[in-house]
């Protein structure tokens, strides 16, 4: 990760774990907490500010839409990725496969057209030697 992705990332470690704090301050509030409170709420402040500046360093980063949708499903969007690369894996095998069959049957071709046509093949292997095999 390039610096400006890492700040971020830090920035908003920072600010999920004050949320977590409040949420605890807030699940069991006693009145004598409130200045506690109040200064975790003043950090949520300063770490949004702080994550708004960090935004023009970080502006040319793309994220797929489809991420997001993995995010609003509650999956971890490291999913993405993994699936990402199942899905290319998949049709690499079916394309290679297509591959195959086509040499296999280039190779059936020549062999039944030197079969039916010997002088005609010959003629066309001296003038295109590197397309028979």
């Amino acid at each position: 990760m390039s610096a400006p992705l890492e700040n971020l990332e830090t920035q908003l470690e920072m600010f999920i774990e004050n949320v977590r704090q409040i949420r605890i301050i807030v699940s069991d509030f006693q009145p004598q907490g409130q200045n506690v409170l109040n200064q975790k709420i003043q950090g949520l402040v300063t770490g949004l500010q702080e994550i708004d500046k960090l935004k023009n360093q970080v502006q040319d980063v793309f994220v797929p839409f489809e991420v997001f949708d993995y995010i609003d499903q509650d999956k971890n969007p490291q999913l993405y990725t993994k699936d990402c690369v199942e899905k290319a894996l998949a049709k690499n095998e079916e394309v290679k496969g297509k591959i195959d069959a086509y040499r296999k049957f280039k190779t059936n071709l020549l062999i039944e057209l030197f079969k039916t046509f010997p002088n005609e093949m010959n003629m066309y292997r001296a003038y295109r030697p590197d397309s028979i095999q």
